[in-house]
């Protein structure tokens, strides 16, 4: 493991020997723009595992993506190596069915100390709701970025983060009712502490989360990328692609069915992905938006 081969992976090529913002931003969206936040190993009969190592390999080394558990715990890597004052959080998304937040620790986000500043850092949540940017830690300010507004906002010791979305328009009315928008413009995302965590804290979620019939993971499988003007996602065999701020305080959002012959060819050109094994896509119906 080592840096040098990290930063090949995401094609950054600035300093690495300053722990400043300005070097932790591009990082960051040099990371979240070449690997893609994806369950794709759950479809292709691989288990997802914790062992830093193996993340290293499957994503630097391989070219792979990663869901929360994988990411995070390799830019918390990245960023001590580098000398940075990092502290993993872990978060509990929200349930929009059953308007809660879940009781299972299932995300892994990160918390980082520079120039006098707290910051969140996340790095593998994936579609409209993945930041761009670093977001302070503040209550209740709107922080403006190109994906939208994100809002932090504390109660009682609980932090809450939102997104403020724009209008989506669709040109195909074909999907223009797809499950996948989210029709809302505030929308809920996650809660967490500010309670330091670990490692351990997450291995119950990451064994649930392949291998329960009641996960999202296992009923949806995903693969959502950062561009330099908005993301895209494909979620099942169901392509779409977002475009930031199209006009009128509006996103565009294009979608197309894939077939299965196409697959290999959307995964490589759209998300720079090689899969080892056969990949099999799953969409049922179950609460996810993009």
């Amino acid at each position: 493991m080592n840096l040098e081969e990290y930063f090949s992976r995401i094609h950054y090529i600035g300093s690495s020997e300053k722990c400043n913002f300005q070097n932790l931003k591009e990082i960051f969206q040099h990371h979240i723009r070449a690997v893609p936040f994806e369950n794709l190993s759950i479809h292709c009969k691989e288990m997802i595992q914790v062992d830093i190592d193996v993340i290293y390999n499957k994503i630097v080394k391989k070219g792979r993506g990663g869901w929360c558990i994988e990411q995070s715990q390799l830019f918390n890597w990245v960023l001590k190596t580098m000398g940075y004052d990092v502290t993993i959080l872990r978060g509990n998304v929200y349930i929009p069915m059953q308007e809660v937040y879940s009781d299972m620790t299932c995300h892994m986000i990160l918390k980082v100390v520079v120039e006098g500043k707290t910051y969140i850092i996340d790095p593998s949540f994936g579609a409209s709701y993945q930041t761009w940017e670093p977001l302070e830690l503040i209550s209740g300010k709107d922080q403006l970025q190109v994906p939208g507004t994100f809002r932090l906002t504390e109660v009682n010791g609980a932090w809450y983060f939102d997104k403020i979305k724009r209008k989506k328009l669709v040109p195909d009315e074909r999907f223009s009712n797809s499950d996948l928008l989210d029709k809302g413009t505030l929308t809920h995302v996650y809660q967490f502490t500010l309670q330091e965590r670990n490692i351990e804290d997450f291995l119950l979620m990451n064994t649930y989360l392949q291998t329960s019939p009641d996960s999202l993971f296992i009923k949806k499988s995903i693969c959502t990328l950062q561009l330099t003007d908005g993301n895209r996602a494909l979620i099942g065999y169901t392509l779409a692609e977002t475009r930031y701020n199209y006009k009128d305080n509006m996103d565009l959002v294009e979608f197309t069915t894939v077939n299965d012959e196409d697959l290999e060819i959307v995964l490589r050109d759209k998300f720079n992905l090689i899969l080892e094994k056969r990949f099999v896509p799953a969409n049922s119906k179950t609460f996810y938006t993009i």
